[in-house]
C-alpha cells in the first residue's frame, strides 16, 4: 500500500522572511538557482564550486544559510554530500507571496491567446 504524502503546512511570516533573507544575496541566489535547475538529483559541493566559480569556504557558508532557511536539503551519497532544492518549500514561499493576489479573489483561467502566468497544477491563469 502506497503512503500518501501530506501537503506541507503553509509558511508562517517568520519562515517566509527567513527564506527571503537567505535568497537576498547574489551568490546564495545563484547557488539556489543552480540546485533548482539540477532538479531532484541535486549537486555536490564540488560541482557547485566548479559551475559557479565560488570558493569552497564561501559555498559552505551559503549552503548553511539555505539549509537553515529550509530551502535546500542534503544527504550523504557515498563519500559526498548531495544538496537538493526543497521544491515544496520553494512552492510554499511562492504561495505565501501570492496568497492574496487578485485582491483575495481566486485567479481565473485565462482565455486562449492571452498573456498569462502559471499557477499551481500548470494551469494558466489571469492574474494582477
Amino acid at each position: 500500500m502506497k503512503k500518501e504524502k501530506t501537503p506541507p503546512a503553509p509558511l508562517e511570516e517568520n519562515e517566509a522572511v527567513a527564506a527571503l533573507s537567505a535568497l537576498a544575496q547574489a551568490q546564495r541566489l545563484r547557488v539556489f538557482r543552480a540546485l533548482v535547475v539540477a532538479g531532484p538529483q541535486g549537486l555536490t559541493p564540488g560541482t557547485l564550486t566548479a559551475e559557479l566559480d565560488i570558493a569552497p569556504s564561501a559555498l559552505s557558508f551559503h549552503l548553511k544559510a539555505l539549509l537553515h532557511a529550509g530551502l535546500v536539503g542534503s544527504e550523504p551519497d557515498g563519500r559526498h554530500l548531495v544538496y537538493r532544492a526543497d521544491f515544496s518549500r520553494m512552492n510554499n514561499l511562492l504561495d505565501y507571496l501570492t496568497e492574496h493576489c487578485c485582491q483575495g479573489v481566486a485567479c481565473e483561467v485565462a482565455p486562449a491567446g492571452k498573456t498569462t502566468s502559471s499557477a499551481k497544477g500548470g494551469r494558466k491563469t489571469m492574474c494582477c
